[in-house]
C-alpha cells in the first residue's frame, strides 16, 4: 500500500504538534512496510528533503517530496491564501502520481479539498485541535479564528474520513455536521523511547513545567498572573519554550529556559518535575502533555480538545479554560498533595501512556482503518 502524506512540514525541520505527528506517521508507516509519498515544506528545504531524520530502513519506504512555502501578501486571511497555493503546488505533483491514499494534515489540502479535485483516492483529513472552532482568548483571536471556519468546515465534508483525537473534538465534528460514518478516532500517539524507566520519585521543591511557544491561546498570561500570587517555599516553575522577555516576570522561583531542540535535554528537564501545567484555551491532543506523562508527571490542564482522554483525577486535574482561579487552586493543591499521593499519579500517567498511547499500538489502528477504505 501507497500512502501520500501531504503535510507542512516534519519534525524537526518544523516545530509544532502537528508536524512532529506528521513525522511519526511517516516514520511508523515505513515500519510496518507501508510506501510513504512525504509532501512537506521547510525553511532550510534542503536539509528536509534528505529526510535524515529517518532510518535509511525507514527512508527506504519513504519518498520525500518537498514544495516551496509561498507568501502570499500580509492583509488578514493571508494564510489560508498560502495553504491555497501551497496545497495547489502539491496537487500539481500529486495527481500524477498514483496512491492508495491520501492523509492531509490541516490545511495543507485545502485547494483540492475545497474544490474536491481527486475523485477516485480516498481522502482523509486531520485538522487535530478544531481550534477555529473552539474558544478564543480575547477578540481579535475570536476574530481571526472566523477566517478559517468556512474553508475548514468544506475541506471536512468533501474528505471521505476525518480523522479525530477523540474527547470533545469527535462531538465539536457531529455539531458541524459531520457524519459520524465518517468520523475515525484515533490518538496520537508517542515513541517508547519517552517511558521513564528510572525509579519515580519527588524533588525536594514541588516542581512544576510548562512546555510550549508563546501563542495567546495557552494562557500564559492567565499562569503568570498566578505565579505573581503563590507564594511557598516549597514552588518553582520552569517555562520550556520562547517566551518574549516582556512577558516573563522576575521571580526567583521562575526559570525560564527558552527554546530548546534537544530533545534529552527536555526529558532531563522533565523527569526532574513534578507537575506539567497546560492551561490553554483550545487544544488538540497536546504532544506536551504525553511526552510529559511518558516522564512520570501529574498534570494541570484546561479541559478543551482531547485533554480528558489523558487526564483524569487519578493523574491530574482538569480547569476550565482562562481560569485563573482554578489555575491557582490546582497549583495550590499540588503544592499541599501527600509525597505519597502525587507518587501515585506520577506512576498513573505512565501507565495510561503504556497502555493506550503508544505507537506500535496507534500505527496498527491506522493501517487497519485506512485499509477498510482502500
Amino acid at each position: 500500500m501507497r500512502i501520500a502524506l501531504v503535510t507542512d512540514g516534519i519534525y524537526p525541520y518544523v516545530i509544532g504538534g502537528m508536524q512532529k505527528h506528521s513525522f511519526y506517521l511517516a516514520k511508523y508507516f515505513a515500519q510496518n512496510s507501508i510506501y510513504v509519498d512525504l509532501y512537506h515544506t521547510s525553511l532550510d528545504m534542503e536539509i528536509a528533503e534528505k529526510i535524515d531524520c529517518f532510518s535509511d530502513s525507514e527512508k527506504a519506504y519513504i519518498t520525500s517530496i518537498i514544495i516551496p512555502f509561498p507568501k502570499a501578501d500580509s492583509f488578514p486571511g493571508h494564510y489560508i491564501r498560502e495553504m491555497r497555493l501551497y496545497s495547489s503546488e502539491i496537487y500539481k505533483v500529486l495527481q500524477k502520481r498514483a496512491v492508495d491514499f491520501i492523509y492531509v494534515q490541516g490545511l495543507s489540502g485545502l485547494k483540492f479539498l475545497e474544490n474536491r479535485l481527486i475523485a477516485k483516492t480516498p481522502i482523509g483529513v486531520n485538522f487535530h485541535g478544531l481550534e477555529m472552532f473552539q474558544k478564543a482568548a480575547d477578540v481579535r483571536s475570536k476574530t481571526e479564528r472566523l477566517i478559517f471556519r468556512r474553508p475548514v468546515l468544506r475541506s471536512l465534508k468533501n474528505a471521505e474520513v476525518v480523522f479525530s483525537l477523540g474527547g470533545k473534538l469527535t462531538n465539536l465534528l457531529l455539531d458541524k455536521g459531520i457524519e459520524k460514518k465518517k468520523i475515525i478516532q484515533i490518538p496520537i500517539g508517542i515513541d517508547p523511547s519517552w517511558i521513564r524507566t528510572e525509579e519515580i520519585n519527588n524533588s525536594k521543591k514541588r516542581i512544576f513545567v510548562f512546555v510550549g511557544r508563546y501563542e495567546r491561546r495557552k494562557g500564559i498570561e492567565e499562569l503568570t498572573k498566578v505565579l505573581k500570587q503563590i507564594v511557598a517555599e516549597n514552588f518553582e516553575f520552569k517555562f520550556i519554550g520562547a517566551i518574549p522577555e516582556e512577558k516573563q516576570i522576575r521571580n526567583k522561583n521562575v526559570t525560564y529556559y527558552g527554546a530548546i531542540s534537544d530533545v534529552s535535554k527536555i526529558k532531563n528537564i522533565l523527569k526532574t518535575a513534578d507537575v506539567l501545567v497546560c492551561p490553554s484555551y483550545s487544544e488538540g491532543m497536546p504532544t506536551v502533555i504525553l511526552e510529559a506523562m511518558a516522564s512520570g508527571l501529574a498534570i494541570i490542564a484546561s479541559d478543551v480538545g482531547a485533554v480528558s482522554e489523558l487526564v483524569n483525577e487519578k493523574n491530574g486535574i482538569l480547569i476550565e479554560p482562562g481560569n485563573i482561579v482554578q489555575i491557582k487552586n490546582s497549583m495550590i493543591a499540588f503544592l499541599n498533595k501527600p509525597e505519597e499521593q502525587l507518587i501515585e499519579m506520577k506512576k498513573n500517567s505512565i501507565k495510561t501512556i503504556e497502555k493506550h498511547f503508544l505507537w506500535e499500538t496507534i500505527i496498527k489502528r491506522t493501517i487497519f482503518d485506512i485499509k477498510q477504505l482502500v
